[in-house]
């Protein structure tokens, strides 16, 4: 549909992506242990905001579903533009932010949207407010801002949420884990959908 339509820049990458996919994934997976590591830092939170912006909002909810299924802890998923209105008065010391903070280099839009990422995560610092970033491999400017990092692959913009649910899942996996709880039996959670 993209080349029909005349917009193929960012699918041509994409679809050349696809077929090293399985393979970055597994590379993803190799977070475990900063996943591990963030999980024993941050598992008696009472609350956690997940923010993403543009393509990774729906990541963020994402994230913090993951969160509340495993842990029984309240997470919520926002645009990270939404952080100057109603989020910002819940967000303090106590307060663990996950935010996706992912760019691709090829993709101008992703480039500005990691620009307005960093900006608002050195904000939350200033704050001293716990910030977890997912970052893309070999990003030099978020560690510097916060210690609690963890790297996935460089992926076109397109592919970047497959990889970026990776940790979300690990922390979340890592986190009810250390809470006590059957990750592979959730509380009140169906198995099955019914027809009614």
């Amino acid at each position: 549909m993209a080349e029909v339509r005349g917009t193929t820049q960012n699918i041509r990458s994409a679809v050349r992506a696809l077929q090293r996919l399985p393979a970055e994934i597994e590379r993803a997976l190799s977070v475990d242990k900063a996943c591990r590591k963030l999980a024993q830092k941050f598992f008696r939170g009472k609350a956690f905001l997940y923010m993403g912006r543009d393509i990774d909002y729906p990541i963020a909810l994402e994230g913090a579903l993951k969160l509340k299924e495993v842990s029984y802890i309240h997470a919520e998923g926002y645009p990270t533009g939404e952080l100057k209105h109603g989020p910002t008065a819940l967000i303090d010391e106590q307060l663990p932010v996950v935010v996706l903070a992912t760019r691709d280099e090829s993709d101008r839009n992703s480039l500005l949207r990691y620009e307005k990422t960093v900006f608002n995560i050195r904000e939350f610092v200033e704050r001293r407010i716990p910030v977890l970033a997912v970052v893309t491999e070999g990003d030099t400017r978020i560690p510097e801002i916060t210690p609690y990092v963890m790297a996935v692959p460089d992926m076109p913009v397109l592919l970047q949420p497959i990889t970026e649910v990776v940790p979300l899942q690990l922390l979340a996996y890592h986190i009810g884990v250390m809470c006590g709880h059957s990750v592979d039996k959730p509380r009140n959670l169906s198995k099955s959908v019914l027809a009614e």
